[in-house]
């Protein structure tokens, strides 16, 4: 579990409710403050890496054997400014990043240019204006190419026209396609 701390959280599966009754709040599971929201909550694989980053637009990549925690009060990784807080936390499968700001800028550059940390800040992703925060981040195969999703379900792919966002780590990025959503997230 990652939580808006900048903290993962492990939860073993011999320690989760049966199938039976009415479950059982996360919270008396972990130590997570009650002003904190969960970020994602993922299944460990062994040997991958995961891309965190925080609203601040700074993030890195992090071996997956590097988040497991020990405690129930967790284990800090993305280290946080005042009022910055955890946003992104996806495996980091494929060759290309894609981040867009609350004020809908799109910016795709390399993974290789995301340095591998066990923790820290990061490096800055995506660089904003007049205090917009980082919206979203993915990472995606070039060749696929980037998806997101719209209104009704719909999957939308761009693969031909994507060299228009592309540009190095910590520009500000241009304005996403018509029909990218509002407010701006990939999934």
């Amino acid at each position: 579990v990652f939580a808006t701390d900048g903290r993962f959280y492990t939860i073993g599966a011999d320690k989760l409710p049966s199938g039976r009754g009415h479950g059982e709040p996360i919270r008396l599971m972990i130590d997570l403050a009650n002003d904190e929201d969960i970020v994602c909550i993922l299944t460990h694989k062994p040997g991958e890496k995961l891309l965190v980053a925080s609203t601040e637009g700074r993030g890195f990549l992090v071996p997956s054997d590097d988040v497991l925690a020990q405690t129930r009060s967790g284990k800090q990784v993305l280290v946080l400014d005042d009022k910055a807080k955890a946003r992104v936390c996806t495996p980091a499968r494929g060759d290309t990043v894609a981040v867009v700001g609350s004020n809908r800028q799109l910016l795709i550059f390399d993974l290789v240019d995301l340095p591998e940390m066990g923790r820290g800040k990061g490096v800055i992703l995506q660089r904003y204006k007049s205090g917009g925060t980082m919206a979203d981040a993915t990472v995606f195969t070039l060749e696929e190419g980037l998806s997101w999703q719209m209104g009704g379900g719909k999957t939308r792919t761009e693969r031909e026209n994507i060299d228009r966002w592309r540009g190095k780590r910590a520009a500000a990025g241009k304005m996403p396609p018509n029909g990218f959503p509002r407010p701006p997230k990939f999934t």
